[in-house]
């Protein structure tokens, strides 16, 4: 056996083991950073090691410092988890080290993500002939997207920002609800836009249209664009997509959806109507790892015009083979990525149609489920209208929703985070994997209680 097939070997070995340790283990980390800074070792060695040695040491230094993301209960972030086809699909992905951005140099890493991006158009009811990129995650899919809004309502307006770039340029605005993401500003910094300027949401989040419509109105022929959003990351609400699209369309605006997790309700004939109007967007924002389950670094960039995020993200070098129709390089901003149209290829063709909306058909009941539990404790209250993935509640004040929240990390049954929504402090419950079943939620809902009446 050679070391390569060996230090192979030993991984295959300590993943199979954490992974059948995720249905008994405690959820949060045992060991601390220092901890495990010590069990790893701080000094640089003064020669080599077998690589088999290197991959056991990695394993076994990190194992306690490691919180049990993939676990079925944990609910602390939209992180999902890691669907089996598509774990396995991820192990080909760095065995096969492909560099995935030229059809010429890896024709079998573009096949995969063209099949991969038209079952995504068609899962998710959008139009069929959009470009579909694969970044590193939702926060560079809005980046993306926006980077091909910012150019196109430019350009509508007479500037060529590739060419001049933005001094000198008519101001874009930006126009979002007060409950968008934070990654929505994020990426407007990064694209040197600034802040939005905000529209009054509702209790839930949603973006009121006729807020929407007088502001518009009040910002007369501005190159424009209209961010809304599919899932608020505290209640799991919609934007009116219909109403607000038709006032962006009539102001001119360029319109983006922000779907990091709630875009796929589009996928379950139950929840579709969530985002009824949303397929009338100019680009929309998502993220395979979340509400999917494929590996972390699958975002996607959804564009309805394929030439104007060509424009916005394509690139032409002397060195490289590009082909005539266009590449993957052309649709997001890395030159350099792995191959995540393999992953998402592999999770669709695992699930198939049914099995995708039956995925987020089951997200959707254990969150009810969690909303129905919590509302039987002593004090507790849910704050919001429980329509996709997500739950908040809060436990009759600040200090002991606090104080329920340590209990419940101390105790280690699951990993649930805190949170601070419309001023009040609140548990954030976001259930987004695969893997949680209805056992862990009745496991979870148990040491919500125990939390609760701890002295």
């Amino acid at each position: 056996m050679d070391a390569r097939e060996e230090a192979l070997r030993q991984a295959y070995g300590h993943a199979v083991r954490w992974l059948a340790s995720l249905s008994d283990r405690r959820v949060p980390a045992r060991a601390s950073v220092d901890e495990t800074m010590r069990a790893l070792g701080v000094e640089l060695p003064a020669g080599p090691s077998t690589p088999a040695d290197v991959v056991d040491l990695l394993a076994t230094a990190c194992e306690p410092g490691l919180t049990a993301f993939p676990s079925g209960r944990f609910y602390g972030f939209v992180a999902g988890g890691t669907e089996p086809a598509a774990l396995a699909a991820d192990w080909l992905v760095s065995a096969w080290d492909q560099n995935c951005v030229m059809s010429a140099v890896s024709p079998a890493y573009t096949a995969a993500e063209e099949i991969a991006g038209a079952w995504l158009l068609d899962l998710l009811g959008l139009p069929s002939d959009s470009s579909v990129g694969f970044t590193t995650g939702a926060t560079m899919a809005n980046f993306t997207c926006l980077a091909a809004g910012r150019d196109a309502v430019l350009r509508r307006g007479g500037w060529n920002v590739a060419r001049d770039g933005l001094t000198g340029g008519p101001p874009v605005r930006v126009v979002a609800g007060e409950a968008r993401h934070m990654a929505i500003d994020l990426t407007l910094r990064y694209l040197g836009l600034g802040r939005p300027e905000l529209v009054k949401a509702d209790d839930q989040g949603r973006i009121e249209p006729v807020a929407l419509r007088d502001a518009l109105s009040a910002g007369g022929q501005s190159p424009t664009i209209v961010i809304l959003q599919a899932g608020d990351i505290h209640s799991g609400a919609f934007d009116p997509f219909a109403e607000c699209v038709r006032a962006a369309r009539e102001a001119g605006a360029w319109v983006h959806v922000d779907g990091a997790f709630g875009l796929w309700a589009a996928a379950s004939p139950r929840y579709a109507r969530l985002t009824a109007g949303c397929a009338d967007a100019d680009s929309w924002a998502t993220d395979a790892h979340k509400t999917l389950n494929v590996p972390y670094d699958c975002g996607l960039a959804i564009v309805r015009d394929p030439s104007a995020v060509r424009a916005a993200m394509g690139e032409r070098g002397d060195y490289l083979i590009q082909h005539e129709h266009g590449d993957p390089i052309d649709k997001v901003p890395e030159l350099s990525r792995r191959g995540r149209a393999f992953t998402v290829w592999a999770a669709l063709r695992s699930l198939g149609r049914s099995g995708v909306a039956e995925l987020v058909e089951r997200l959707c009941r254990h969150a009810s489920a969690f909303a129905s539990g919590i509302a039987g404790i002593d004090g507790a209250t849910v704050l919001n209208d429980v329509v996709f993935t997500q739950v908040c509640a809060e436990f009759g004040s600040d200090e002991r929703t606090d104080r329920v929240l340590t209990r419940l990390l101390d105790d280690g049954t699951a990993w649930i985070s805190g949170s601070t929504w419309h001023g009040r402090r609140v548990m954030r419950i976001s259930v987004s994997n695969w893997s949680t079943t209805e056992d862990d939620v009745n496991r979870t809902l148990d040491a919500i209680r125990r939390a609760a009446i701890s002295p």
